[in-house]
């Protein structure tokens, strides 16, 4: 864009000073006397249904998601709205396993799923392997969200990195003081900017483009001149069997992979009850109906003749097409704040694991809750300074395709996170030698096709299959554990302690760390 865009700008900066002087205050609200990291990076486990919908909401609904979805359907088509299916399946699986996760964590003080897989399983190491993945998968995660920041910033003709390197400063200030409260608070505001600027964009542009046949006549023409994933053309319906094949392991591995990671685990953790959890896992659906209508957004600029300046910036030149130019600026301070608040909670979660899981594990193991929770908030400006020396000093290429393997690598700690909430029956060297596997087979699957794509093609018994890379490394790790598991059993290789008990899972586990009444001994 020529020039910069001062009104968009001014409203911009309006709401985004709005959204700082929230974050400031959140340090405030609900505080409790005591300094530790259950408070600051959990939020003092307070948090009631209507705040952990909207934490929630921000946390998976991130700024590339809002850039990245409708990029995708522009450029592919219905390969784009697997994320559709995949925020679909996971909510029963939320309302199965994360309740037993919080009553356990609440039960015993765990910060972090590491913390859980500790204690489950015995193993330091397991948890420390635990602790990695999710630090490595997260770290280019926080990095995206600056990509999105960045789109917004050039499209009100922004240049340079000054603004980025401005909203982080601020970002990690009201963080480092505020802890989880600053992002649950300005998560209220941004998800109401986002179901504003969505539902004025899906009534107004199909008005101003002649309808949705209109839409849906111009994607299915110009589609099959694009190329998906798969090497196959783009197109409204997956119309072949590879396609179909990739749709349906992306939408599951998705599924399986969004709750793995240590931020969405933070943000369910910050709950008040497991019965919150539970509440939650029923209308967060809600979410899915605005994710579809974002989607559809991409067919939208296909039908509008956009020719994006940049792969995500679809979004951006559709608005800054239709709009006019004040409510350009409210849509940009939804995206970039909808960078913001996932970016804040996945610091938070990346400081949490490296706290509790290396530092109080391996280098301070005496540090008192105060220590903790100190270190716990300069890891977490560490972290944001990283993403940020990452996106500024390297190509955004890298950022994406380390992003893609995030999902890859974090259903890798799903063995031993979500059989561990049920049985005991996994060995620990077996869960280690599991993970292994799937994260070196994982990783070489996407290196072998230069990170163009997340889906891979194998040659089994003479089928051809392509599939989500996350699903087929899961697939070989829990073949892996299983084998594995019978092998050290049968061999009488010792397992370690296990500090859980099966009440500590339940609601019974639940109302006793309420009233304070302690649990049997074993």
């Amino acid at each position: 864009m020529d020039g910069v865009n001062e009104v968009a700008l001014a409203v911009f900066v309006v709401i985004f000073a709005a959204v700082t002087v929230i974050g400031f205050f959140a340090a405030r609200w609900r505080r409790a006397q005591e300094d530790t990291i259950h408070e600051w990076g959990l939020g003092g486990r307070r948090f009631g249904t209507i705040v952990t919908w909207f934490l929630l909401g921000g946390d998976v609904y991130t700024a590339y998601t809002f850039v990245a979805v409708p990029a995708l359907v522009f450029a592919v088509g219905a390969q784009g709205f697997f994320a559709l299916p995949y925020t679909i399946i996971v909510y029963p699986l939320v309302f199965l396993l994360m309740p037993r996760l919080w009553a356990v964590s609440r039960q015993h003080g765990y910060v972090t799923p590491a913390d859980f897989v500790k204690g489950r399983y015995g193993s330091p190491t397991l948890a420390l392997a635990t602790a990695f993945t999710g630090l490595l998968a997260t770290m280019p995660y926080i990095a995206l969200q600056l990509v999105g920041m960045q789109v917004v910033f050039e499209a009100m003709g922004i240049e340079g990195d000054w603004p980025l390197i401005i909203a982080f400063v601020i970002l990690a200030a009201y963080t480092y003081q505020s802890g989880m409260r600053a992002p649950a608070l300005i998560a209220i505001v941004k998800d109401t900017l986002i179901y504003v600027v969505i539902l004025v964009a899906v009534i107004y542009i199909p008005y101003k483009l002649g309808g949705f046949d209109e839409i849906f006549g111009a994607a299915r023409e110009q589609l099959p001149e694009k190329t998906g994933p798969t090497g196959q053309p783009g197109a409204l319906i997956p119309g072949t069997n590879a396609a179909q094949t990739a749709y349906a392991t992306l939408a599951l591995g998705s599924a399986l992979a969004l709750f793995m990671y240590p931020h969405v685990i933070t943000a369910t953790l910050s709950a008040e009850s497991s019965n919150t959890v539970r509440r939650n896992a029923t209308i967060l659906p809600a979410y899915t109906l605005l994710l579809g209508l974002i989607a559809l957004l991409g067919y939208m600029a296909i039908a509008a003749g956009i020719e994006p300046t940049s792969p995500n910036s679809v979004v951006p030149d559709l608005f800054a097409k239709y709009f006019p130019s004040w409510f350009e600026g409210v849509a940009f301070a939804a995206i970039a704040i909808g960078a913001l608040v996932p970016a804040a909670i996945m610091s938070i979660a990346a400081a949490n694991l490296f706290t509790r899981n290396v530092y109080k594990e391996y280098i301070r193991p005496d540090a008192d809750d105060a220590e903790e929770s100190l270190v716990a908030r300069i890891a977490s400006l560490f972290v944001k300074a990283g993403a940020l020396v990452f996106i500024i000093a390297l190509p955004t290429k890298y950022a994406i395709d380390l992003q893609l393997l995030g999902g890859v690598w974090i259903l890798q700690t799903l063995p031993a996170i979500v059989f561990g909430l049920y049985t005991r029956w996994l060995h620990r060297w077996a869960l280690l030698a599991g993970w292994a596997a799937g994260m070196i087979v994982g990783t070489w699957m996407a290196i072998d096709q230069d990170f163009k794509s997340s889906v891979y093609k194998l040659d089994l018994f003479g089928w051809n299959i392509s599939a989500y890379e996350g699903v087929i490394a899961l697939v070989l790790n829990l073949i892996v554990v299983a084998i594995g598991t019978l092998v050290l059993s049968a061999l009488g290789v010792r397992r370690g302690p296990d500090e859980t008990e099966p009440e500590h899972y339940e609601e019974l586990g639940e109302r006793r760390a309420e009233s304070g009444i302690p649990a049997p001994v074993a």
